[in-house]
This record gives C-alpha cells, structure tokens and sequence, in this order.
C-alpha cells in the first residue's frame, strides 16, 4: 500500500479495476488511516477503511475487497454499504455511512483532497 500526504497522489486510476476498489494508506488530518478508493466507470469515490458497525476494517485481506451489484461488503459482519454514498443498506449497521474521505481525479491520478 501507498502512503500519501495532501496534494500527493493516492493511486493512478488505472491502479483501481471498473468496479472494484484498492487500499491506500493516506496521511489524513488525524493521522495515518486505511483509505477504500472504488471506481464505477468514470465515478471514483473513497471511504475510511472502518465499518460502524464494530469500527473493523472491511477488507477481507489486506487491499481485498468484496463487491457484488455495487454494494461493498464488510469481510467482518456482512454489512453491506453502496459503493456511491457509503450508505450502509444491510447488516448490523443499517442506516449508518461509511466516513467519505475528499478525492479528486486530474490527469489519470487520484489525489487526496482532504
């Protein structure tokens, strides 16, 4: 995994498959944290590595992710979060949202915008 302070690049967008998501390690304003960067086409979002629910990472080996219909699962309890909004939509968590981290997309890179 990378790390990356603000207004450095977290990954390239060629580094994240159509559909899925990769793990980066970005220095945020409180520190080091594990950060979710998923694309849908075009539509690159990013989230905190953390479910709600128990405050556990979602992946279920380091930069592993389970996606399916555009839900990102938690390899913990199941909780299921759109991939769009981070809401979660089924599990112990329902109702809650993963924590949106500021990205921005420039010339092929994802950078950090927090």
């Amino acid at each position: 995994m990378d790390t990356a302070t603000p207004d450095q690049a977290l990954c390239r967008l060629d580094d994240i498959p159509d559909g899925g998501a990769i793990a980066v390690d970005a220095l945020l304003r409180d520190g080091e944290e594990s950060v979710i960067v998923l694309r849908h086409q075009d539509a690159v979002r990013a989230y905190l590595n953390i479910c709600p629910h128990a405050g556990r990472r979602l992946d279920w080996a380091p930069g592993k992710f389970l996606i399916k219909d555009r839900l990102l699962v938690c390899a913990a309890h199941g909780a299921s979060f759109n991939d769009d909004d981070g809401l979660c939509v089924g599990g112990p968590c329902r109702g809650e949202h993963l924590r949106a981290v500021g990205i921005r997309v420039s010339n092929g890179e994802v950078w950090l915008d927090d």
